[in-house]
């Protein structure tokens, strides 16, 4: 998500370990050791449909483009939220959009890690920015889409300068989205590196779906600013809420990610 000056992407990945308590190293396109616990590839991962009609095309779009992927699908389900206030459910990726207002962000990944497990994830798209000339077109919904859908699974950007040339990824920061709105061989190969190694544990929803107990934060409820600033491209903030449990919410702001 966004557009800050250009860091290398292990320092998120370290920063995010630390608070975490993890160890180790990173990879280099992934926010940190979380992902979805599956016991075997390929595993599937619902995509909870809150949003309007004016975006169903875009999350199915980006729905197809992740699970050409080896390791896992992605499928879109039933939402199971109100699209507002998109309070998470348990195993599941909820996907919600609304006019949250002049929030200075285009969208928002919010995940909850118990240990480095992801255990739910909220995804809110703002249709402030989305129903004004600039960001109103079938590129720049497709990129904001794909890219939050990355987070979702686990991904972090494969680059972080707007002025360079595009990578052909929607997680390659960029003033021009037109051939960035989908994954490329690149994250593809991540997400395969990312699942190589199975767990005895599962994350991944079972229908149907079960209501979280949790709700999705509030903006002053995001925890500490580990990364980025409301003048880069994406903000990352993590929450620690005890007993290895947390929450990350990634931040695309809406300066500079659309220059």
């Amino acid at each position: 998500m966004s557009h800050h000056i250009r860091r290398p992407l292990l320092m998120l990945g370290l920063a995010l370990c630390a608070l975490a308590g993890l160890p180790g190293a990173a990879a280099a396109d992934q926010w940190g050791s979380y992902h979805w616990a599956r016991p075997t590839n390929p595993f599937t991962i619902a995509l909870g449909d809150n949003v309007t009609s004016g975006w169903d095309a875009h999350l199915r779009s980006a729905s197809s483009e992740w699970s050409v992927s080896t390791v896992l699908d992605t499928k879109v389900v039933a939402g199971a939220t109100r699209r507002r206030n998109c309070d998470p459910t348990t195993d599941r990726v909820e996907v919600c959009n609304a006019t949250y207002g002049d929030t200075g962000w285009l969208g928002l990944t919010t995940i909850w890690a118990h240990g480095d497990q992801i255990a739910q994830v909220t995804i809110k798209i703002n249709d402030t920015y989305f129903q004004t000339p600039k960001y109103d077109t079938k590129a720049w919904r497709n990129y904001v889409m794909c890219h939050e859908v990355g987070h979702a699974l686990g991904l972090d950007h494969q680059d972080e300068d707007f002025d360079n040339a595009n990578l052909g990824t929607c997680l390659d920061y960029t003033n021009r989205p037109k051939s960035n709105q989908t994954p490329n061989r690149r994250d593809y190969r991540d997400l395969k590196a990312m699942y190589a190694k199975a767990d005895k544990t599962t994350t991944v929803s079972q229908l149907p779906a079960a209501r979280s107990t949790e709700r999705a934060p509030a903006a002053d409820g995001w925890g500490d600013l580990v990364s980025g600033s409301a003048d880069s491209g994406e903000r990352t903030f993590v929450a620690d809420l005890g007993n290895g449990r947390r929450i990350i919410t990634l931040v695309l702001n809406s300066q500079g990610s659309e220059g």
